[in-house]
């Protein structure tokens, strides 16, 4: 099963506001920007033209490794809210 049909097999509850926050003014400064990279659900897009990091948190799988690949520690990262974020489904 490779990552697309994978991924078909979640389901998402988007929350009221967003539960992963990153500070621009730090991302502009990193040159790798992991999280674009690491990211299985692709939450993560630096948008050149505006010069920023669009979070699109709604795809979260809820894995925390964009926290982990931060090498600036601007990854601010929790829990979405009760009955929001992923859902797992069995089979």
């Amino acid at each position: 099963m490779n990552i697309n049909e994978k991924l078909a097999t979640l389901k998402y509850n988007k929350g009221k506001e967003s539960h992963l926050y990153a500070d621009n003014t730090v991302c502009r400064n990193c040159s790798n920007k992991f999280c674009t990279y690491i990211c299985p659900a692709g939450v993560y897009v630096w948008d050149k033209e505006k010069n920023e990091l669009i979070i699109r948190y709604e795809n979260c799988l809820e894995c925390g490794a964009c926290k982990i690949a931060c090498e600036k520690k601007n990854i601010i990262w929790k829990y979405p809210e009760a009955e929001y974020g992923v859902k797992f489904k069995n089979g």
